[in-house]
């Protein structure tokens, strides 16, 4: 490692804050073009919210006083902050509270307090009470394979009662591994569930509980891309829904929903509110004769279908491979026909009802 130039400053702490100031430049350009924020461990920016998730998570806090309760590289707060009068910032390392503490600063933001500690023990000593509290559950190291808030630090399921003693609104993140049905037979009064994706990868679950909360409990997929989209629903809703799947054969338009949706589970309802068919009950992909620019997710173009026969008597095969519920993975297919990638063009391996195992040959109208 080279020698830092810096009277006082150690080559591996130099190397750190130009690492993770590049591990920012996309995830954190707020902080990335302001100058003198000082950096944390580099674990810290891989954990932190990005801005677009922290910006969606503020709009969803209510009245003017927020506690985070594992505040972190403080990004969410800062947001929370352009919501809130007053915003507490609450990090057991007394360390990364100090950097957030001056980064803060940096950015101009001055309706935060910082408490080097314990969370949830600063909120039991504490006379006050908020508006709000949120709080990002760390999953315990010596956790199981099964994902459950219980075993996760702080413990919400343990100190739910009080969490909602001292707030009527509870936010609480999760990482999207996390069943939605598990997580609601651990937590009561669940309002909302917010399932956030970003270009078709699932970065969180956002749960809001409240301490009156009302009789629907309502999912909602988000998806934060260069257009934000909203898919909604009651519990329970899915349930009196029926599957609408397409006895004709596949022409128009092939729908693959983005994984917020189909994390959500509501496979029926996704047809039903754009107006879609499902190729086949286990198949999560849908068309349609028109292009529903609204929906979230991407939208194909069908040129033809294929068999496999046809498949091998072809000499230059170009697309990218999609499978879905076929009898092969897209390794192997890409191997076996020499198929060679293209940004436009898709070869999709699925079944259908009404022709059974087929390939599709696709043009990509709308990206994720």
């Amino acid at each position: 490692m080279a020698k830092s130039p810096f009277p006082g400053i150690e080559g591996k702490e130099l190397a750190n804050q130009i690492s993770a100031k590049n591990k920012s430049a996309k995830k954190l350009p707020t902080w990335h073009q302001a100058k003198a924020i000082y950096y944390p461990a580099l674990l810290s920016i891989e954990q932190c919210s990005s801005e677009n998730t922290a910006a969606y998570k503020a709009r969803l806090i209510k009245g003017n006083s927020l506690v985070d309760l594992t505040g972190g590289f403080g990004v969410d707060c800062y947001y929370f902050a352009q919501h809130a009068e007053t915003v507490v910032h609450c990090e057991l390392n007394e360390d990364l509270s100090a950097i957030v503490a001056h980064n803060a600063q940096v950015l101009g933001v001055k309706n935060m307090r910082f408490i080097a500690g314990d969370g949830l023990e600063f909120l039991k000593n504490s006379k006050l009470t908020f508006d709000t509290i949120y709080l990002d559950p760390a999953r315990r190291s010596t956790a199981g394979k099964v994902f459950m808030l219980k075993d996760c630090t702080p413990n919400v399921v343990e100190h739910l009662d009080l969490l909602l003693t001292k707030a009527p609104r509870v936010i609480v993140k999760t990482a999207p591994l996390l069943d939605i049905a598990a997580g609601l037979k651990e937590l009561k009064n669940v309002s909302e569930v917010h399932i956030v994706s970003v270009k078709n990868e699932c970065k969180e679950l956002l749960w809001v509980i409240e301490r009156n909360p009302s009789t629907a409990l309502k999912i909602i997929a988000i998806t934060l891309n260069d257009h934000e989209k909203k898919f909604s629903f009651n519990k329970g809703d899915e349930e009196n829904s029926l599957p609408k799947i397409t006895e004709k054969k596949l022409s128009g338009y092939l729908y693959e929903p983005d994984t917020a949706l189909l994390k959500s589970g509501a496979f029926n309802l996704i047809g039903e509110t754009y107006g879609l068919e499902k190729l086949q009950a286990q198949t999560q992909l849908y068309t349609a004769n028109q292009i529903n620019p609204a929906f979230p997710g991407r939208i194909f173009k069908i040129n033809k279908i294929i068999t496999a026969g046809e498949l091998k008597k072809e000499k230059t095969l170009i697309g990218n491979v999609i499978v879905r519920n076929y009898r092969d993975k897209a390794e192997n297919l890409v191997k076996k026909y020499k198929i060679k990638p293209d940004n436009h063009k898709f070869l999709i391996f699925t079944e259908s009802k009404a022709e059974g195992y087929l390939i599709i040959d696709a043009t990509i109208e709308q990206h994720y």
